[in-house]
């Protein structure tokens, strides 16, 4: 997933630094659960002391549009994660609210909402379902009995 990454910023024109190879590898653990952007900036300092915050997440920002990460704010923190499908960029997710674990949607429910708002122009959206995944259901299934 990394050389996909690494193609998308040499197409943008971006020079591949060992600070931004570093950040994509550190980044790129993160494609099933979102991490808070304070961490990854602890993460780059202790790698590169010197890195400013402003570069670390100006690159984050750079990344989110491009494709190559996903950022969100949950509970009032940024949260990134490594884009978990280059091939269908546009897509949503299930997240566990036990785990983090984030799990790819195949489909997209905008046809059944634009169906329902005749005569408008739907500009953007975003789409989650939250609950607990399979192991963690299976564990509080578990724990009850």
């Amino acid at each position: 997933m990394i050389d996909v990454a690494v193609k998308i910023l040499q197409k943008n024109r971006y020079r591949i630094t060992k600070q931004r190879l570093s950040l994509l590898q550190y980044l790129s653990h993160f494609q099933t659960q979102y991490v808070n952007i304070t961490t990854v900036d602890h993460y780059m300092h202790q790698q590169y002391p010197g890195m400013s915050h402003n570069t670390i997440y100006r690159n984050i920002k750079e990344f989110e549009e491009m494709g190559i990460v996903e950022q969100q704010v949950r509970d009032g923190n940024a949260v990134v994660k490594f884009q978990c499908d280059f091939l269908h960029q546009h897509h949503h997710h299930f997240i566990c609210r036990n785990c983090g674990k984030v799990q790819e949607l195949k489909m997209c429910p905008l046809d059944y909402f634009q169906d329902q708002l005749p005569g408008c122009e739907v500009q953007d959206h975003h789409f989650e379902l939250y609950g607990l995944c399979a192991e963690c259901a299976n564990l509080a299934k578990s724990s009850n009995k």
